[in-house]
């Protein structure tokens, strides 16, 4: 039987790989922050799955994890996931995202060294990598120029990968463009323009304040990306994989069809935008070239922006009434 090791499994897209996983017959183990809540929730829709608690700056306990589970895959997704917060917390931006990969495919290679059994390792790396590229669309040869905490961490994490590989470890990275679902947290701009609109629509709200809508983004469907994970972990070859849609759509395009979604044409009276908002050094426009995951991976997506946009508002619509059935 396949054993993983999933860190970050309490995310968006660790939840959708644990239960793929699962469905799928693997011995699956997950690294979660000790008293997690949401935890009874993911063991109820993952029947079999094996939690054990630690902190990502623990490199003891991540190590010696790895050795005693001695997976064949591993996959990182954990880490300082929002941009903004980095700029709050840079160290822990570096910790968390960046010496943790360290650790981790350090003790993916001790651990096939001890076992002679090989180790694959999946990081799940980010088009904040690219920060303001001057090549449009981004692929997996394009220069790294982060452009905040999180992107450098994340840029560091990258490179460590293709060390390892270098040294005979199965180590990819799947550079995530922009990705969401229902289960993207509200602290998002993504979830805040669906659960805003989900909310005015419903006569709950008058408002929604958003930042630049302006800024351009590829947006793709996160079970999709998930898939591209698996995939490139269990590829013949290890290597780098834009995981993209190859189309960039704005803010503003992201707040229109929510706003069509429930019938709202013109939103403008609805939305106002907040200068406090506006991240210090933003990228203006990623957009990722996903030809060699298509073209390697045999990957595409399945579902259309407008789609992913649409589930979204639905969720948040369904979830803005039972908020209203509790409180009335």
């Amino acid at each position: 039987m396949t054993v993983a090791l999933v860190t970050g499994i309490m995310g968006q897209d660790g939840s959708y790989l644990a239960e793929r996983l699962v469905a799928e017959g693997v011995e699956i183990h997950g690294l979660v922050r000790p008293g997690d809540a949401a935890l009874p929730n993911l063991k109820e829709n993952c029947p079999g799955l094996v939690v054990h608690e630690g902190d990502l700056r623990d490199g003891a306990r991540l190590e010696a994890l790895v050795l005693d589970l001695a997976p064949d895959e591993v996959y990182n997704l954990a880490g300082l996931s929002s941009v903004a917060q980095s700029w709050e917390m840079p160290v822990l931006a570096a910790e968390v995202t960046g010496l943790a990969v360290a650790r981790l495919l350090q003790a993916s290679w001790s651990a096939q060294e001890r076992t002679g059994r090989a180790v694959r390792f999946l990081q799940a790396s980010s088009a904040e990598i690219f920060g303001n590229s001057d090549r449009v669309p981004q692929d997996e040869n394009t220069p790294l120029c982060p452009t905040s905490p999180y992107g450098a961490a994340k840029a560091y994490a990258h490179h460590l990968v293709g060390v390892y590989r270098a040294r005979g470890l199965h180590a990819s990275s799947t550079i995530l463009f922009n990705h969401e679902s229902p289960r993207r947290p509200d602290s998002f701009v993504t979830r805040k323009i669906t659960a805003g609109v989900a909310a005015i629509a419903a006569g709950t709200a008058t408002e929604l304040v958003l930042g630049n809508l302006d800024v351009q983004r590829d947006w793709g469907w996160a079970p999709d990306y998930v898939d591209a994970m698996v995939r490139a972990v269990r590829h013949d070859r290890a290597d780098d994989f834009v995981v993209a849609t190859g189309k960039a759509r704005s803010v503003r395009d992201f707040v229109t069809v929510a706003f069509s979604h429930v019938g709202i044409d013109d939103w403008a009276p609805f939305v106002r935008t907040d200068p406090a908002l506006v991240r210090p050094v933003d990228a203006y426009m990623q957009v990722g070239d996903p030809l060699k995951a298509h073209r390697d991976l045999g990957w595409r997506t399945t579902v259309s922006f407008d789609e992913i946009v649409g589930r979204m508002v639905d969720h948040d619509t369904r979830r803005d009434v039972r908020r209203g059935f509790r409180n009335g």
